[in-house]
């Protein structure tokens, strides 16, 4: 008896850190984009000096947040492997 609650405990143990794992690896998706699009949008601003203001800083900041959102999304809405 003790034996089949062992084995239950380490399943629910497993799954556990497969969700911990998984979360956690959405979210370093998720700021490796961001930060992507932070720092490609000021390389691009020191290149165009043209403009004062950051203009491609701020545009690919806002859609790198919205590309990690879409991306995480779809993630978590993907059916689980068996």
């Amino acid at each position: 008896m003790s034996e089949q609650k062992n084995q239950n405990s380490d399943q629910k143990n497993k799954k556990a850190l497969k969700h911990y794992a998984k979360y956690s690896a959405i979210a370093f998706q998720m700021m490796a984009i961001v930060l992507i699009g932070i720092f490609g949008g000021m390389k691009l601003d020191q290149v165009i000096t043209k403009i004062e203001f950051p203009i491609f800083t701020v545009v690919l900041s806002i859609l790198a947040v919205v590309f990690a959102t879409y991306y995480s999304i779809k993630d978590f809405l993907k059916p689980p492997k068996k």
